[in-house]
């Protein structure tokens, strides 16, 4: 079983001082200092999820990761990112008109069931041959959506233990969710395990 790497929301508004949602988050430092300069050495890319939160999106009033806006920026070196979709909502399969436009007025979120599991299979690989191994942010919304939806489409994904957070950034409700609800949907690893499988 090979292993493919996908990052989640790990843009400047979540991750970096001065992000409207940011928080310290070690994962964070880890995923800077550990696993990116990993993946450069071994000439291994990822593929990402980023997102898209302008208005309108029904329940949710805040604008967050405006396209043209420093928050929208991801901080994944651009060399190590393989491809990019880009979500509306928590789960991935939610996109809309003009997604990731700045010049373009943004239309209502709908489901794209189809194109989105036609760009996993294409950037993350087929279920039955690959095990896609998640990081990002935060464990307890995107990164479960995500991990929900890949599982649903027949997939056995990883969470990578140090590359994830709670949107509380804290320690004790990292690990909470890690033990439940995260087990129904994936597995969990630690660095030092992945390591000697990569």
């Amino acid at each position: 079983m090979k292993y493919s790497f996908l990052a989640v929301d790990l843009q400047n508004d979540f991750t970096s001082e001065g992000g409207k949602h940011y928080k310290y988050r070690s994962s964070v430092t880890y995923l800077q200092e550990t696993l990116f300069p990993f993946l450069k050495e071994r000439g291994i890319k990822t593929s990402e999820i980023i997102s898209d939160y302008r208005p309108p999106r029904p329940g949710d009033r805040d604008e967050t990761c405006a396209p043209g806006t420093w928050g929208y920026e991801s901080i994944v070196p651009n060399e190590l990112v393989k491809s990019q979709w880009i979500k509306c909502m928590n789960s991935p399969i939610w996109v809309r008109e003009n997604i990731g436009d700045a010049t373009k007025k943004p239309g209502l979120p709908y489901q794209d069931t189809i194109g989105f599991g036609i760009w996993a299979e294409e950037n993350i690989g087929n279920p039955r041959k690959v095990t896609p191994v998640l990081f990002g942010l935060t464990i307890d919304c995107c990164v479960l959506s995500t991990l929900q939806e890949l599982n649903w489409r027949g997939y056995y994904p990883l969470v990578l233990k140090e590359g994830v957070d709670h949107y509380f950034a804290t320690d004790e409700a990292k690990e909470a969710i890690l033990k439940s609800p995260i087990p129904n949907w994936a597995g969990v690893t630690t660095w030092s395990e992945l390591n000697t499988k990569l």
